[in-house]
């Protein structure tokens, strides 16, 4: 059985991958609401929007940098690239599961600069 941290990436890598309706089939419960304040809140928006995303960066790329679990909620940090020239930037998403789906999802990011004082990088 996967762990709920597993689940989370796996959905992730699914959604880049382009196999949208499989990742939401396979992980996410029918009653999802999410927080991404740019689109309705519900399972069906957010889906359309993925579909959306896919079609205009069909070679985006997601790696991801860490993993943590804890109860009901899972964080990924990632770093995502909608094409293999871009920069890319960081990303946090953060899940709640409930019954072994996805009920609940937050995303944030941050664009990677092309300079930064600082030397320790965004990863």
């Amino acid at each position: 059985m996967e762990l709920q941290k597993e689940q989370a990436v796996n959905f992730l890598q699914l959604i880049v991958a382009g196999k949208i309706d499989e990742a939401y089939e396979k992980y996410v419960s029918p009653d999802l609401r999410h927080h991404n304040p740019y689109f309705a809140g519900d399972a069906e928006s957010l889906k359309q929007a993925m579909r959306e995303n896919d079609g205009m960066s069909p070679n985006k790329t997601l790696e991801v940098k860490q993993t943590i679990e804890e109860g009901e909620k899972v964080m990924v940090f990632s770093h995502i690239k909608q094409n293999p020239n871009d920069l890319g930037g960081a990303a946090v998403h953060i899940f709640r599961f409930s019954e072994g789906k996805i009920i609940e999802m937050w995303d944030v990011g941050q664009p990677v600069p092309e300079e930064s004082p600082n030397k320790n990088g965004m990863f």
